[in-house]
């Protein structure tokens, strides 16, 4: 039962391999976009919703939590930067910066 979304037509973009970096960027990209770091792509407004991307970021947290020890150099390294840079963006944010 395969229907593209509304709004979709004639689009068949490739997704990429499910993964944990795939994971990582997808929410990193929610807790970017909760930051008002880019626009809403159907209003072109920019949203900031701090409680939004606390949750993300707590998130984040437990992914990282759960999963020490069983991640590759790389996945560990992917993983603490991510969580370094939106806690960063978060702190700016949270003190009225963009």
């Amino acid at each position: 039962m395969d229907q593209a979304a509304p709004g979709a037509a004639g689009a068949t973009r490739e997704l990429p391999p499910a993964s944990f970096a795939t994971l990582v960027s997808s929410v990193v990209t929610q807790i970017l976009f909760a930051l008002g770091a880019f626009p809403d792509p159907q209003t072109g407004r920019r949203y900031r919703n701090l409680a939004l991307a606390k949750h993300h970021i707590d998130v984040l947290g437990i992914l990282e939590e759960k999963t020490k020890g069983n991640l590759t150099p790389e996945e560990k390294q992917l993983l603490d930067g991510a969580l370094y840079e939106v806690r960063m963006a978060f702190v700016q944010a949270a003190q009225g910066g963009r």
